[in-house]
């Protein structure tokens, strides 16, 4: 693959993934990946031999539980154990059309925020081989639900990707909110409400901090790039199902990244570091309008106060021993399309680019969504120019390539069972979730 001196994950004194501390990231698979991918007779999706895939949920194709067909657009996606075996997943689907459009996710009475838009999220329930049980709708009338995260208490927080106000494509409603999805409680789902404390703008994806409470925040835009945030809750604030609802629009204290280099100077784009294993200092900058009533989150914040990207993308807690860890940011576009991995040392405020895409042998580009692997390292859905993979990188820094779209379409939301028995992801468009099973060990 092409990786910039291949050394994804290369421990260094800034790092909190050091020796003796990197059990999370240990190597079970082979170091070269799990072999070539072998072309699919039915044209959906190449995997190396050994492995297989199903089905499991396909835009207009298989049926909600209350009889209407599966939505479109495919997204970002979390993975929670169900009770006695099998999987219950929140599928994010990034519907940016208002009411009306084909395919939306369904309009059912109590679960819907806004009449007028059409994204949202169902729930979809596997056995413990993967196979399809059920899916329902889990929150109706939102915009653009691209990414989000899970959180320690077991709940899906879906990230709205636009910043659209009340009256901007009909809506009646004010978009670009966090909002969450209980995949258990059907009662926690009526009367779905924003989480205003985390601010109002194109959100793509966040971590969560188990230990501290901080949730951490892309947002994929431009015209000007923008920005990492870091959520830090308000003093006496305890995390839980439903507290996050709880919360006041100002509650907590929103802030974005601030990078130095190593001479102390202001790093104003993350697309600087050109070689992994470059670090920065970080700081936080507060935001003086969270709800953006008058101007883009990302606007309030001039150049020099703040470090900003092209389309950041995938966030991912990685949990630490000792109660440490840091999150995973995911940078697309970089000086073009190749893309880096980041590290967040939460507790040593340090950032850390761990994966450079640089194109070199293969043209491999455009990483987006990532999740941790149990077996190792991190996965990559590529959104590319070219053919689009599930990208696989390794402690050692070795990459491979673990599945590729045969449809053209994106990966989208990659993520494992609890056991570690099936890996879930997504084909974006027209949308379709697959269950992948092998010989992962």
């Amino acid at each position: 693959m092409g990786l910039s001196r291949r050394s994804f994950l290369r421990r260094s004194a800034a790092g909190v993934l050091l020796a003796g501390s990197t059990d999370v990231l240990r190597i079970a698979s082979p170091p070269a990946g799990y072999g070539p991918l072998v072309d699919d007779p039915a044209g959906r999706m190449a995997l190396p031999a050994g492995f297989a895939y199903a089905v499991v949920s396909e835009a207009g194709t298989t049926m909600l539980d209350t009889g209407e067909p599966t939505p479109r657009n495919h997204d970002g996606t979390g993975a929670f154990a169900a009770p006695g075996g099998g999987t219950v997943l929140v599928l994010n689907h990034e519907i940016r059309e208002g009411a009306g459009t084909e395919l939306a996710v369904p309009h059912l009475d109590g679960l819907v925020y806004d009449p007028a838009a059409a994204g949202g999220c169902t729930i979809v329930t596997t056995d413990a081989h993967g196979g399809r049980v059920s899916e329902r709708v889990g929150i109706a009338g939102t915009s653009t639900n691209c990414a989000g995260g899970v959180t320690p208490w077991g709940t899906w927080l879906t990230c709205e990707e636009t910043e659209a106000r009340a009256g901007e494509r009909g809506y009646g409603r004010d978009h670009g909110y966090v909002f969450e999805v209980d995949p258990f409680d059907r009662a926690a789902l009526v009367d779905p409400r924003p989480v205003k404390a985390l601010g109002r703008y194109s959100h793509e994806a966040l971590a969560v901090d188990p230990a501290a409470g901080d949730i951490y925040l892309t947002e994929d835009a431009s015209g000007p790039n923008g920005l990492v945030y870091r959520w830090m809750p308000p003093p006496g604030f305890q995390s839980g199902r439903g507290a996050l609802r709880g919360l006041g629009a100002a509650d907590g204290v929103l802030a974005a990244m601030r990078c130095t280099d190593e001479a102390g100077k202001h790093v104003e784009d993350l697309a600087r570091a050109t070689s992994p294993g470059t670090t920065y200092a970080v700081e936080w900058v507060e935001v003086p309008d969270r709800d953006a009533r008058d101007e883009s989150v990302r606007r309030q914040l001039d150049d020099g106060r703040v470090t900003r990207a092209h389309k950041l993308e995938g966030a991912w807690w990685a949990p630490g021993e000792n109660g440490t860890g840091g999150a995973y940011i995911v940078s697309s576009f970089s000086r073009n399309h190749r893309g880096q991995v980041w590290f967040y040392d939460a507790r040593r405020s340090t950032f850390t680019l761990r994966l450079l895409f640089t194109g070199d042998d293969d043209g491999c580009d455009g990483p987006d969504n990532i999740s941790v692997s149990p077996y190792g390292g991190v996965l990559l859905a590529e959104d590319g120019n070219g053919g689009n993979h599930l990208v696989g990188a390794a402690e050692d820094g070795t990459t491979f390539r673990l599945a590729r779209s045969e449809r053209g379409s994106e990966f989208t939301g990659p993520v494992f069972s609890a056991d570690g028995r099936v890996l879930f992801a997504n084909v974006q468009v027209p949308g379709t979730m697959f269950a992948i099973t092998g010989p992962w060990g």
